[in-house]
């Protein structure tokens, strides 16, 4: 007598392979937000190095005398969109513009996508201590809004 074999799969084979495969998810999830973690804060490092970079552009050119500026001003851009906007050039006889910022690039710790990024920054002002940081007429430098901590244990705010 024949049997009638198929060659379908039973559902323990079905359940052990789910189990299996969930396991596998699980050990993966952790190494996924770990690299995800990574990209964001190498992102803020780049940022970071950007705007300072051009601040301190921008820092050169008024010493320079290629931005104008009044007695009592430190030199230091008066927000974070000028870098962007760009000043005219006070050495040019045409009043060509300097431009330091192609684009201002946003904060990727700041929770809220729709806020111009300008305003995902902290600024410092020249005149404010670094221990208590403090907006003014000018932006000498910038740190992050987050309260969370990088990899390294160090708030994204010191950085």
């Amino acid at each position: 007598m024949k049997r009638n074999c198929s060659s379908g799969f039973t559902l323990i084979e079905m359940v052990i392979v789910v189990a299996i495969v969930g396991i596998l998810a699980s050990a993966a999830y952790p190494i996924a937000s770990l690299v995800a973690q990574r990209a964001r804060e190498s992102e803020l490092r780049i940022a970071l190095r950007q705007i300072r970079e051009a601040i301190d552009a921008y820092k050169q050119a008024s010493q320079d005398k290629r931005v104008e500026k009044s007695l009592e001003a430190s030199g230091y851009p008066p927000d974070l969109d000028t870098l962007v906007s760009g000043v005219n050039d006070a050495s040019s006889p045409d009043s060509k513009k300097i431009y330091f910022l192609r684009r201002l690039p946003r904060d990727p710790m700041f929770p809220d996508p729709t806020v111009p990024a300008a305003d995902t920054w902290g600024k410092r002002s020249y005149a404010s201590t670094p221990d208590d940081p403090q907006e003014g007429a000018d932006v000498f430098d910038v740190y992050s809004l987050s309260a969370k901590s990088g990899l390294n244990g160090v708030p994204f705010r010191e950085w």
